[in-house]
């Protein structure tokens, strides 16, 4: 097969944007675990429900009423049946908003501008997260809180309203995901299954606790994904387990991950 260097660039592109997706949803699972020590198996289910309601937003307040409100209104665990009881079971369309549509010529490359925004989005949003965690006070309380709640709480902090914003924050997170990625792969129940997988995998690889740990693992599996399906197609999706098995030889905790004595 010739390589085209185009289509290689293309794929990588497109690595990094499947691993966006992840980064965003892993960022909020680790979140959740490194204050809490929950597991959220309901992550997939905010992933959709974000889709869900940006599909219903967006037709009174446009694609980006959605994208600022569907995350905020993503407060309530719903299941995947609840979805195919108000919505149905066959999947939505969703189009990308006007504002976003064309492309970006640059030689013989062509790449979708709502893709490009997808990527600076997903920048913004681990920028953002990055701040919140290590410049603010609340910040403070959270790093302390996974490092030793016993401490924070003989200081008297109580930690219960920062492991609820922190669980709001990555429930948010997840919504966030589902509305970026409804007019890339429409709406539909099982959505957040499809991904819920992947998205621990990142979590996995890329290390419990660790913030750069899971950025590194989501861009790390999806530049991966991309690359392996354009040389090899029928291995592309079970490249990242490969990934992740290859790291934990070698790395048991992940690429990045600290040590939790509560947990060990």
């Amino acid at each position: 097969m010739a390589v085209v260097p185009e289509l290689i660039l293309e794929q990588v592109i497109n690595g990094l944007l499947v691993g966006s997706f992840y980064i965003i949803l892993s960022l909020g699972l680790s979140l959740i675990f490194s204050l809490g020590g929950v597991v959220n198996l309901a992550h997939g289910a905010f992933y959709a429900v974000g889709a869900y309601l940006a599909f219903e937003v967006e037709k009174r307040l446009g694609f980006f009423g959605a994208m600022a409100l569907s995350p905020v209104g993503v407060a309530l665990m719903v299941g995947e049946q609840a979805l195919r009881m108000i919505w149905g079971t066959t999947g939505l369309p969703f189009s990308i908003p006007d504002a976003l549509r064309g492309q970006l010529h640059v030689g013989g490359f062509i790449y979708s501008y709502y893709r490009l925004t997808i990527l600076l989005v997903t920048a913004a949003t681990v920028a953002g997260c990055w701040l919140l965690l290590n410049k603010t006070a609340f910040g403070m309380i959270v790093r302390a809180g996974v490092r030793d709640s016993e401490m924070v709480r003989a200081m008297g902090i109580s930690l219960r309203p920062a492991l609820t914003a922190v669980f709001a924050l990555g429930v948010s997170l997840a919504a966030l995901a589902g509305v970026m990625s409804a007019p890339l792969a429409g709406v539909q129940p099982a959505m957040g299954n499809e991904i819920l997988t992947a998205t621990f995998v990142v979590v996995v690889i890329g290390g419990l606790g660790s913030f750069w740990g899971v950025v590194l693992a989501g861009l790390l599996v999806g530049v991966v994904r991309g690359i392996t399906l354009y040389f090899y197609p029928p291995v592309a999706e079970a490249s990242m387990y490969l990934l992740m098995i290859l790291v934990l030889l070698f790395r048991p905790r992940g690429l990045m991950g600290e040590k939790f004595e509560r947990f060990e």
